[in-house]
């Protein structure tokens, strides 16, 4: 699924990470190359949202999408789940997960695993959303003030205020 996401927001197929298991193998993740809509201009902000109840696949899309420089990560670490897992049930109640697996990102040389995905700009998680906003208007305006909706975005960004 991250990888259907991920597609949305690059021209072009990017290598978000390369999977090693255990055994030795490797596995290489790259976002989609087809979607079935268009995709997200190039050019056009991408923030994601974090906190510390985003864990695994909401790191994931995080983490590779600001590590290839094409989102702003908002918010607060995230718990730090990266490598997949396998349960073995020891007892009725009690289970053994142990790690089979970890990915690698080609721009980090690692993960998230144990530390989280550190924000590009830290806020509370509450708050996260109308510092995005923000951002995204702010952004949206540096780059052509004289849009057709420049107006619409000052009017937004003044509101905040």
């Amino acid at each position: 699924m991250v990888a259907l996401v991920c597609g949305w927001f690059f021209a072009e197929p990017a290598h978000l990470h390369t999977m090693h298991d255990r055994a030795g193998a490797t596995h290489q993740y790259w976002s989609a190359a087809w979607l079935p809509v268009p995709r997200y201009a190039p050019e056009k902000p991408v923030f994601v949202l974090t906190g510390p109840e985003t864990f695994s696949g909401g790191e994931e899309l995080a983490y590779d999408l600001q590590q290839l420089g094409r989102a702003t990560v908002v918010g607060e670490r995230t718990r730090g789940g990266a490598h997949p897992r396998v349960g073995h049930r020891l007892h009725p109640h009690l289970e053994l997960t142990v790690p089979v697996a970890r990915p690698v990102n080609p721009v980090s040389g690692t993960n998230w695993e144990g530390c989280g995905v550190a924000p590009d700009v830290e806020t509370p998680a509450g708050a996260a959303r109308d510092v995005a906003y923000r951002k995204a208007l702010e952004a949206l305006l540096a780059a052509d003030p004289g849009r057709p909706t420049a107006v619409e975005a000052g009017e937004a960004l003044a509101a905040l205020s």
